[in-house]
């Protein structure tokens, strides 16, 4: 029983308190673009379905999104707007991601509740955030959508994504470490 102990206490720290190497974080990603692919007939994405959750908080406030171009010119876009919030895939998916997220920083003693230093880092924050929004509908996508599921469909909008983010990623490096930190 004591062995049993050892391998269960080996087990929980390889695979739930040390990080993933990052060949299998890879390969696991790649196999659940996959079987997303399979299931969902689509690439993987998570952004699309944010602009469903907004539109929908939209509707609760009288607004009438099935009239803006978003989905007035796409009958699929249009089609998962009126199938709702619950009947969503995509809206399981990304509360999955977060729920995950959650699960893995307190199973890796890694959550914490940190206090805002200053006003100015709030500011960037808020910024940033919103920026990274608007961009990744612009690009039809964040990091998967656009990256991920770009080049591993072969798309060459996936491969200019990639030259773009490293770019993107390095300026804003060297804003974030000039005027925020």
């Amino acid at each position: 029983m004591s062995q049993l102990k050892e391998q269960l206490a080996l087990f929980w720290k390889a695979v739930l308190k040390d990080p993933f190497p990052y060949w299998l974080g890879g390969i696991l990603l790649g196999f659940l673009n996959v079987v997303h692919f399979m299931n969902m007939k689509s690439p993987w994405g998570i952004t699309s379905y944010f602009t469903h959750w907004g539109a929908w908080i939209a509707q609760k406030f009288g607004a009438a999104p099935e009239a803006w171009v978003y989905y007035a010119g796409n009958a699929k876009q249009l089609q998962e707007l009126e199938g709702g919030f619950l009947r969503n895939g995509g809206s399981w998916l990304d509360l999955g991601i977060v729920a995950g997220a959650f699960v893995a920083a307190l199973l890796a003693s890694q959550f914490r509740i940190k206090k805002i230093r200053s006003w100015k880092q709030a500011m960037g924050g808020i910024a940033g955030g919103l920026l990274m929004g608007y961009g990744a509908r612009i690009a039809f996508g964040c990091n998967i959508g656009a990256f991920f599921s770009g080049i591993g469909s072969m798309s060459l909008h996936g491969w200019v994504y990639a030259v773009f983010i490293f770019v993107g990623a390095y300026i804003g490096s060297k804003i974030l470490t000039r005027y925020l930190i």
